[in-house]
């Protein structure tokens, strides 16, 4: 894995100390600060110790002192807040600039529901529905919705080529956080098998082209398609995009202002990376995409396939 691991910043950098700060980051791996997404209004007195907020940060979004340990806190079985990675919150952040208040967001590929969570957060959609197409997967996700309290929110457990066709322009925001090789969980200390081999990012690309292309039929006209990943290969990041915006060219990338610092230096595109190195998260690829057709959007409340082919879980409201 190690040769592999020099290939990739061979070709994620030209610069020797930043591929040797990059190689150290995920060979050597050192605890993140723990950070809390609050469901509802944050306590007047934190029950924690917090870092001073970064500029770009979502002002329900904290981050804690090394020594915190906030899933063991009763407020976490409380449903008071979500607990995630810093850099799951640097990639959905791009929802941010999304105006106004959508009627319908769907998440793709849900579990275990944090983004689902924070799309739910910060954007106040009539409804979320989280999909989750692994069935294994889909009790964890239904209980963190629940648990968080989060509603109107829906359940699904169906492939995006199945809602591709029968849900087709329902959606003012869809968000994929697509399945990918997993190379951000070696700064964690995980264990990823595999993740730099060329075979792996290759199947892995293939089928984030493929989840891409369907989703993009998800969106309404003027509506978003946020995409993102916690890989670091550029086959599975820009390359993607690349190719979806050949593909759907009707797909604009959005400039993100508060993300800016964090532009990819492997494209001109307007997409946004955090590196494991820079000690504020395990590391993401995120991209906010907005198709320019003009439309209305498709009423959901009458999809009478979804209705008769699939019972809905709901969750909440």
């Amino acid at each position: 894995m190690s040769k592999l691991l020099e290939k990739l910043s061979l070709k994620l950098w030209s610069d020797p100390q930043q591929q040797q700060a990059f190689i150290q980051a995920l060979t050597d791996p050192q605890p993140f600060h723990p950070c809390i997404l609050w469901v509802d209004q944050q306590p007047p007195v934190s029950p924690f110790k917090c870092e001073l907020p970064l500029s770009w940060q979502l002002p329900f979004v904290d981050r804690l002192g090394m020594d915190e340990r906030p899933g063991r806190h009763p407020l976490h079985g409380q449903g008071a807040y979500y607990c995630l990675d810093f850099s799951s919150v640097f990639a959905a952040s791009t929802l941010a600039v999304i105006d106004p208040q959508p009627n319908v967001v769907i998440d793709v590929c849900a579990a275990p529901g944090g983004k689902s969570i924070l799309a739910w957060r910060l954007l106040k959609p009539q409804v979320l529905i989280s999909n989750e197409v692994i069935g294994k997967r889909v009790g964890r996700l239904i209980g963190n919705l629940k648990r968080c309290q989060v509603h109107p929110a829906k359940v699904l457990s169906i492939d995006t080529h199945l809602s591709a066709d029968n849900m087709a322009e329902t959606a003012e925001v869809v968000l994929v956080d697509a399945p990918c090789t997993g190379q951000s969980l070696l700064a964690k200390g995980e264990s990823a098998p595999g993740c730099f081999h060329p075979v792996s990012i290759k199947h892995n690309a293939k089928r984030q082209r493929r989840i891409l292309a369907n989703a993009a039929h998800l969106v309404a006209p003027g509506g978003y398609l946020a995409y993102m990943t916690c890989a670091f290969s550029e086959a599975e990041n820009e390359r993607v995009c690349a190719w979806f915006i050949r593909k759907f060219p009707q797909f604009i990338p959005k400039i993100i202002p508060h993300l800016e610092i964090f532009q990819s230096h492997l494209t001109q595109m307007p997409c946004y990376r955090m590196w494991p190195q820079s000690r504020l998260g395990a590391g993401a690829f995120t991209i906010l995409l907005q198709n320019t057709h003009t439309g209305m959007r498709r009423p959901l409340t009458q999809n009478l396939w979804l209705e008769q082919n699939y019972r809905w879980q709901s969750v909440g409201g």
